[in-house]
């Protein structure tokens, strides 16, 4: 509604990316709603459990499902718009990964598997198809200020190890979880600048790149 006000052109469309039948629709209603697509930002994803086991007790199933959804789907969708790209000799796909794709958190590490391989595809894609006008990118945050991370904050409230207020939870949120050089979660439009940027013609000399916007956690790197 925001783009549309503004006087541009918007659609909508939903689809299961974890599916090969649920790409093809997505693709297809975009596709047609636009004539074509130009850039490709790959976003989907998220960690299989709320919690957080022995890594012992993590089935196999619970990788295979995290594989699917943080990488597979990727390939879903570049392997559906990267053609007409290609064809049209411009285009752009923007990957997104996470911290715990290249930094040892100790949690999670089906999670953390399978966002690595979101880098290596997009180093690899990125290879086969930088002489055809399109570039392939990926973007790392760290712990940003999400909606999820607003509710995660939001449930842990009452608890009495936890905060009574959004500023306090934060500054625990950062302690506990991610302690970083800068002394603050991002924030989703710090995120958006850099889709633009690698987004526009400015990133033509960019490929193959994995942007770590994180506050510095990657600092030991």
């Amino acid at each position: 509604a925001d783009i549309t006000a503004a006087g541009g052109q918007a659609a909508v469309t939903i689809g299961d990316l974890e599916t090969d039948e649920g790409a093809d629709g997505i693709a297809a209603e975009a596709l047609a709603a636009f004539g074509g697509i130009d850039i490709l930002v790959n976003n989907a994803g998220y960690a299989v459990r709320p919690d957080v086991p022995e890594w012992t007790d993590i089935p196999s199933a619970d990788f295979i499902k995290s594989f699917n959804i943080n990488v597979v789907a990727h390939v879903r969708m570049a392997q559906r718009l990267a053609p007409q790209m290609i064809a049209r000799g411009w285009g752009r796909i923007i990957n997104f990964t996470s911290v715990a794709g290249y930094q040892s958190l100790g949690m999670m590490p089906d999670y953390g598997a399978a966002k690595a391989g979101v880098h290596n595809f997009t180093i690899n894609l990125s290879h086969m198809i930088a002489d055809k006008g399109v570039t392939v990118n990926t973007i790392a945050p760290g712990r940003v200020m999400t909606r999820g991370v607003q509710l995660n904050q939001a449930a842990r409230a009452g608890n009495p190890r936890w905060a009574n207020s959004g500023e306090e939870a934060e500054r625990m949120f950062k302690a506990r979880m991610t302690p970083q050089p800068i002394d603050r979660m991002g924030e989703p439009a710090e995120i958006a600048a850099a889709v633009a940027l690698l987004a526009s013609p400015l990133s033509d000399y960019t490929t193959g790149a994995l942007w770590r916007i994180d506050g510095g956690i990657s600092k030991a790197l």
